[in-house]
């Protein structure tokens, strides 16, 4: 299948370049910009992120790149990946800021909270963790046995509907680890940080979402 016309949306927050080469590692080219004509000529998006709720959808405003994303989002209907921030954006709001989210899935972002036997895991949530797909998705495609990807984040999404849970990662509980709603594909870890699992799931997205 052709990958098609991939833009990585800098909105400045991400690792864009990282993203970018490893994309360019499985042989999938995409650019980077922060342009809104090139977002709107995509055919599939990347929305990075690393850093604050607050911050990033501050970021997308003052770039005047809200509107644009809504639309090749909800209306175009182009794939849309949104790796750690990116996809806590996807939702309605944060427990870490004030800002109202992208809401384009029905859910909220909310701190890690352990107590009892839980009550000394670190947060935030860092380092090699397991996911457990919970449906069939072409992100997960041909994937490696035991996949497992890299986390950083205090904060994770809760959706209210199970059936836009793509997988699951045990820290303390189960807390959702990627998302899926038709077009709309949300990843709490960094694949770009993730070795052959990560490049493997970048792959399907540009080759089959």
């Amino acid at each position: 299948m052709s990958s098609g016309r991939i833009v990585i949306i800098d909105y400045g927050m991400g690792n864009l370049a990282s993203i970018q080469n490893m994309l360019k590692h499985v042989g999938v080219l995409s650019s980077v910009s922060s342009d809104a004509d090139e977002i709107a000529a995509a055919d599939k998006l990347v929305l990075p992120g690393v850093g604050a709720f607050d911050n990033g959808m501050k970021s997308i405003a003052e770039r005047g790149l809200r509107a644009v994303l809504d639309r090749r989002a909800l209306e175009n209907r182009v794939p849309v990946l949104g790796i750690c921030l990116g996809m806590q954006l996807f939702a309605r709001r944060s427990e870490e800021g004030t800002e109202a989210g992208l809401g384009w899935m029905k859910a909220d972002t909310i701190r890690f909270r352990f107590d009892g036997e839980n009550a000394k895991l670190r947060v935030p949530h860092m380092g090699w963790n397991v996911v457990e797909a919970k449906k069939e998705s072409v992100l997960f495609a041909q994937m490696y046995d035991e996949p497992r990807f890299y986390f950083v984040h205090s904060y994770h999404v809760v959706c209210d509907r199970a059936e836009d849970v793509l997988s699951t990662t045990p820290y303390g509980f189960p807390f959702t680890s990627a998302v899926e709603k038709g077009n709309l594909y949300g990843v709490q870890f960094h694949p770009e940080k993730s070795h052959k699992f990560g490049m493997r799931l970048l792959k399907n997205f540009a080759e089959r979402a």
